[in-house]
Formats: structure tokens, C-alpha cells, sequence
């Protein structure tokens, strides 16, 4: 019986794949993953938001994000804390290697990957540009997980996503042209860059019952002259939630005509564990904060306070106070 038992312990030995999973990242290499995961480094700063999603933000050990640019993040999961901050979005190997880190996330192209691949770390390229290529990177990340929680979580969060859209939807596709509000969505207002085509901003302004001012350009945070926001006219302008305040802009006179400003539509963006307008799971969140801002009228029945609460209680695991989710709303830091 020894003797068998010593065979089996070096066959385990000779083969340690057969204690590994392999997994599709959204780049489509094949990558070889430890089969539990206990250390994360994630290079990635909106894909944080997707682990947290998925009850593991607390396995994060190397992180490109900081509790000065998303406040929130570091207050539901204060771990982060401990965890070696880089700036930018490339860590050194050996300082993984150091932390025994089981799984890399980077963005999709980001080019130091191949020097952790090179260090025997498994690090997976991951990208979503819209709603579907959301929910198969939240699949993608609970498969690399690999525990029944998290592939519940991504179950639960992309149904959860999948009703938000097709609810708004259901409001908004019937809208004629001349009720659509014209948006313009600004990221930066030192440089100015706005949100074009070809992005979520686009997706979601459009979902929320508005037509994007900015779509005759096509990308993200796309530098433009003041000029051109004069001659777009918006209705509606929202800025992005790390951008400051048009007031205190070197462009507060010059958009003083605008209608937009003299109306008083012009809204900062909630921000919470990562900007709900940008790449994150909080999307979610966003659709239904933009329909509630543009056709109030058609969702009366969403409290926005109550909507998040339930967001963070369910997705975070995190008891917000009223308070508190009012000052995600917004874009306040925790008090």
C-alpha cells in the first residue's frame, strides 16, 4: 500500500497540469491557470471592478490602481492597502514572483505580458468595448477563479445586466429623433477631450434615450477645441467625474451661452468603485443613472439611491449607508 501511494505521489509530481485549468482570455491565447487562485496581480485598472464583482477583490496582492484616484475601491475592499501599488500598468516579475502571485490580468496588447509569461507567472490578456464582450470577460475572469462562487457571480451579474438593458431599452427604443437630448460626454476639461463613436459611452448614451453630439468622432477621450462643443450646441453635458467643473474651467465664459449650461443639464458623473461611465462593471449602474437624467419622466419608478445600495449590497458585498451612496451619485469621495 506504501509503495502505491509513493507511485501516485510521484505521478502527481511528473505531471502537475493535471492540477491546472486552462483558460481562453479575451486576447484568445490559451492560458494554463493554477487550479485555485489565491494571489491576483491585476494590471488592469477597470478590470479590478470585475474581480470585486466576483467576491475575490480581497485576492488582489499587486494592483494599478490607488486609493488617492479611486477612493471607493480602497474603502469596500481596504486589502488593497497592503497590496504593492505600481503606477502605471506594469509591475516588475520579480516583485510578483516575491508575492507568489498565481494569475495575471493585464489589459489586451499591453506589452510587458510577455516578460510574466517569460517568468512562469499565467497572465491573461483581457478587453471589452461594449455589453457582450462585458459579460464573456466577467465569465472569462470567474472561469480563471475557478470557484463555484465566482461563476455564480458572473451568472447573477451578467443576468443582472442583461434585464438593466433590455428594462431601458423597452423605454427608450420607441423615442422619435426629436426627443432624443443631444449629449455630450466630457472626460477631460484640462486638455478638453470628449467620447465619440465606437465606445460604451456611445452604447450607453444611446441606450439611455440620447443621441451623442460627439459621434462624428470616433473613439475614447478624443481631444477637440472648445469651438467644436459651441457648434455641437449639446443639451445635456456630462462630465466626466475626475474632470473637475466647468466653473472652474479656462472655458467657464466662453460655455456660458451654451444650452446645456444655461438650462442648468449640465451633471458630473457617478464615480464609485471605478468611474461608472468608463470600463467597468458599475455600468450597470450608469445605464440607468443616464435614462433617470435624460427622460425622467419615463423612470420614475428608479431611486438611483436605492438602485446602488442594492448594487453594492448584492455585487460588493458592501452595507452602503444612504449617505454614502448618495456621494457616489455624486462623485464624492468617502467622508
Amino acid at each position: 500500500m506504501k509503495r502505491r501511494h509513493a507511485w501516485l505521489l510521484c505521478a502527481w509530481l511528473a505531471f502537475p497540469a493535471l492540477a491546472a485549468r486552462q483558460v481562453v482570455d479575451d486576447a484568445g491565447h490559451t492560458v494554463t491557470v493554477p487550479d485555485q487562485v489565491h494571489a491576483i496581480a491585476d494590471g488592469w485598472f477597470a478590470h479590478h471592478s470585475v474581480v470585486m464583482t466576483l467576491g475575490a477583490g480581497r485576492q488582489i496582492v499587486a494592483t494599478v490602481n490607488h486609493p488617492e484616484s479611486q477612493p471607493w475601491m480602497f474603502k469596500i475592499t481596504p486589502t488593497l492597502h497592503q497590496a504593492l501599488q505600481v503606477r502605471g500598468t506594469t509591475f516588475n516579475p520579480e516583485s510578483l514572483l516575491a508575492k507568489r502571485v498565481d494569475v495575471v490580468f493585464t489589459s489586451k496588447g499591453n506589452d510587458k505580458a510577455e516578460s510574466y509569461r517569460q517568468a512562469g507567472l499565467p497572465t491573461l490578456e483581457m478587453a471589452f468595448t461594449d455589453y457582450p464582450s462585458l459579460m464573456k470577460s466577467v465569465t472569462t475572469t470567474a472561469e480563471v477563479l475557478g470557484t463555484a462562487d465566482a461563476r455564480a457571480r458572473a451568472k447573477a451579474y451578467n443576468q443582472y445586466l442583461q434585464t438593466t438593458l433590455e428594462g431601458v431599452l423597452r423605454k427608450t427604443q420607441n423615442l422619435t429623433a426629436a426627443q432624443r437630448p443631444r449629449v455630450l460626454h466630457i472626460q477631460s476639461l484640462k486638455p478638453l477631450k470628449v467620447d465619440g463613436s465606437h465606445t460604451l459611452i456611445d452604447t450607453w448614451i444611446k441606450l439611455a434615450g440620447g443621441i451623442n453630439v460627439a459621434a462624428e468622432i470616433q473613439g475614447n477621450m478624443k481631444e477637440i477645441s472648445p469651438e467644436q462643443v459651441l457648434a455641437w450646441q449639446p443639451d445635456v453635458i456630462i462630465l466626466g467625474a475626475h474632470s473637475g467643473t466647468l466653473a472652474d474651467s479656462p472655458y467657464a465664459e466662453l460655455f456660458a451661452g451654451l444650452k446645456a449650461v444655461k438650462n442648468g443639464n449640465v451633471r458630473q458623473n457617478p464615480a464609485g468603485v471605478f468611474p461608472w461611465d468608463r470600463y467597468g462593471t458599475e455600468s450597470a449602474l450608469q445605464i440607468q443613472w443616464a435614462a433617470k437624467l435624460l427622460h425622467p419622466e419615463r423612470f420614475t419608478e428608479v431611486d438611483m439611491v436605492k438602485v446602488t445600495q442594492a448594487f453594492y449590497r448584492q455585487f460588493f458585498n458592501y452595507p452602503l449607508t444612504v449617505d454614502e451612496a448618495q456621494r457616489i451619485l455624486r462623485a464624492q469621495p468617502p467622508a
